[in-house]
Formats: structure tokens, sequence, C-alpha cells
């Protein structure tokens, strides 16, 4: 089913929704990043190396792709509203487990509070894409998709500029609990303006196992799925990539290769915005042309970093890199929604979330492979704009919602 409507509300009641969501998701995302920030404090504290310090974010990312599709199928069946509440829940609670974890020294612990954490993040993203697509009437549910995606990189942002200043003023063991404040804020928003709204229609009838069946067979979700692999592995192999090919490739100081590499991240939120708007209002809610434009600028941008040597052109392929390698990553979101029924939105929400985690998850890990191989970075961006590529052919058939 194209686009059964959901359950739209008056727009003031659901951009006050979307923006206790936003700050809900900006507190979730924080938590999930800033072990990053404050990696050698950990690994001091905890007498851990770099691999298990790193674990505590890497986990957050595999929890979310093998737990994505199962919150979601659970969560098509819960009231909206109990299951944001249940997911803030466990993510303050994982909070406060993790700073106590830290607190006593307990690495075990704070590593299964993170897992805890990541099924809340996970259950929060889910249904507050899908909430917000029901909230939102067709003709601007992209560009409220797109918003309330944004909170991911504002998020990662927040996590990464405030996590060393948490950890100087109160202990790093206080940033795994801090930013429950985040979520609590998020929820004090979200609450009042949905109150007496599930979201989902009282006729509906829930969804049951053909149903469920249905959208995992569905091979139009997994075509836009895999756009959406093709996307995140080409965002973090930027993110996780560029560092190390700015300093060691080109000669960059560490501090200023790590800003570049933030300027490539945070234009994501205007990038984001931009796409859902564009599909929404150029496109009349189609959303393949949008795809293919990211895929067709980002190939040469991409491929650009890998041969520009020039500091101040280079700086300017990663803004353009940045923008475009991102104007699809909350589109997705809609685009998965909108080719299914209503009732099961939030499951083809985890499908389109899980795929383009394991993109997330996988890129880094190809690229350092690639190079280990080589010896020599240019290899690791010829696979960088193979991605591209393939994006290019795949969003050229891409389907669209009936």
């Amino acid at each position: 089913m194209s686009d059964p409507g959901g359950v739209v509300v008056d727009r003031r009641r659901a951009w006050t929704m979307l923006a206790g969501l936003w700050l809900l998701v900006v507190g979730a995302g924080a938590y999930e990043i800033v072990p990053a920030s404050v990696a050698p404090l950990i690994r001091d504290g905890m007498g851990v190396g770099p691999t298990w310090a790193s674990a505590l974010v890497s986990v957050m990312f595999a929890v979310a792709v093998v737990g994505s599709i199962p919150i979601g199928v659970g969560a098509d069946r819960v009231d909206t509203r109990k299951a944001i509440l249940a997911a803030a829940a466990t993510l303050v609670v994982a909070g406060v487990w993790g700073w106590l974890a830290a607190s006593r020294g307990e690495f075990g612990s704070l590593l299964l509070s993170r897992v805890f954490g990541a099924a809340g993040f996970t259950a929060l993203w889910n249904v507050g894409a899908a909430a917000v697509g029901r909230a939102f009437p067709a003709d601007v549910r992209a560009t409220a998709i797109a918003t309330f995606s944004t909170s991911g990189p504002a998020g990662f942002g927040v996590g990464q500029l405030t996590g060393p200043l948490v950890a100087a003023w109160l202990g790093w063991e206080w940033t795994f609990g801090v930013y429950g404040v985040f979520v609590l804020a998020g929820l004090a928003i979200y609450l009042p303006a949905s109150v007496g709204l599930s979201l989902k229609p009282d006729d509906e009838p829930l969804p049951g196992l053909a149903e469920f069946r249905g959208v995992l067979a569905d091979r139009r979700l997994w075509h836009v799925s895999a756009l959406a692999f093709l996307a995140y592995a080409l965002y973090l192999f930027v993110n996780s990539w560029m560092p190390t090919y700015l300093t060691e490739g080109l000669g960059v100081s560490l501090a200023a290769s790590g800003a570049l590499t933030g300027v490539f991240a945070l234009v994501g939120v205007l990038s984001r915005v931009s796409g859902g708007a564009l599909s929404d209002r150029l496109f009349g809610t189609r959303r393949r042309p949008v795809v293919l434009i990211s895929f067709v600028a980002a190939t040469p941008l991409v491929a650009a970093l890998g041969l520009v040597e020039f500091l101040p052109v280079l700086v300017l392929a990663l803004v353009g890199a940045g923008f475009f390698v991102q104007f699809t990553l909350g589109l997705s979101l809609a685009y998965a929604r909108e080719l299914v029924a209503e009732g099961v939105a939030t499951t083809a929400i985890a499908v389109a979330t899980a795929v383009s985690l394991a993109g997330a998850f996988v890129s880094p890990i190809a690229a350092a492979a690639i190079f280990e191989r080589t010896g020599s970075f240019a290899p690791t961006f010829y696979y960088a704009v193979g991605l591209a590529v393939l994006g290019v052919a795949l969003s050229w058939s891409a389907p669209e919602a009936e």
C-alpha cells in the first residue's frame, strides 16, 4: 500500500511532537558516541586496550543491525506512545547502569549496559521515525522525517563536543549517564503534545505473521534498503577514513583533520532536511530523483577526496561530499515506510535501518582491510567510488510508492 495516510494531527502539535522526539534522539545519539570522545580516559580508568574501549561504541551498531527488525516488528503491535516511553526509560536506566559500572571499574557490566541501551536507542529511532511519518501529511512527510533524522548527527556532535567537558568537570564515568537529561527533556515535550493520540487508527487490526512476511518479502523495500546500505557505507567510509588519510597521506595535523571530518558530518544537518524538502516540494513526494541526484553528485566528489591534494579545494570537495552523501540518509526512512501498509510501517523502517547500519558497520572494516592488503590509500578510494557508482545504478531503477 503506497500511502494510507496515517493519523495526521494539526501541524502545531505535530511539530511539537517532532521537537520532543528530536531532542530524545539527540540525547540517545550523544550517549551512543560519547565513549569515542573520552576513549583514552576509559582505557586508563578501566585498564582495557583500544579494542575493548572501541567496543563500547561498536556494540551499539551491532545490536542495531541484529535487533532492529525484531524490535520493529514488536513496536508495530503496541501503542506508539508506550513504545517511545519504554525506549526512553531503557536509555535512562542504561545510562545510570553504565555510570555505576564505570564508577566501580566493572567493564563487563558497563559493556552489558551499552547492549541494553542500544536496544532502547534502536527502538526509539524506528518508532520515532514511524510516529513522525504518521503525524504529518504526505506532502511534507519526507521533510518531517528528514528533520527527525538530523537528530543523529546532532547527537553525535553533542557527544563529541561535550564528552571531554563532562569528563573534566564531573569525571569520565558521568559521560555514560548525563545525556539522560536530554532524553527526559525530550520526553517532557513529546508526551503532552501526543496525549490522547496513539498515532495509530483505533480500528486498525494488529498486523499478523502474514503481514510481516509480506514486508520481509517485498523486493521494493530491499531495493531501497540496499540504497541506504550504500549511502551509509559511503558516510562511514569518509567519517572513519578521512582523518587517517589526511594525517598520514597528506600531512595534515590531527586537530585539523578532526575538524575537517567534523564538518563533513555536521553538514548533514542541512543536507538531510534539504533532501526531504526537495523530494516533497520539487518532485511532488517522489523519492527516486533525490536518491539519484545524491549518488550522481557524490561520485565525483568522493573521487576528488582521493585525488586532490591542494587543501582549500579538498575542503570544498569534503563539504560537497558531506552534503550529497547524506542527502538521502533521512529520506530513506520515508521512502521505506511508504512502500508498505501503515500497520507495518515501523517494521519497514526497521528493515531499512538494519541494512543501512550494516553498511555503516562493514565499510570502515573493508576500507582498513583494503589498505592493509595494498599498503596504499588509492585502492580505498576506488572502493568508495565503486560504492557510489553502484548507488547510481541502483537508484536509476529504484521503485516509487504506488
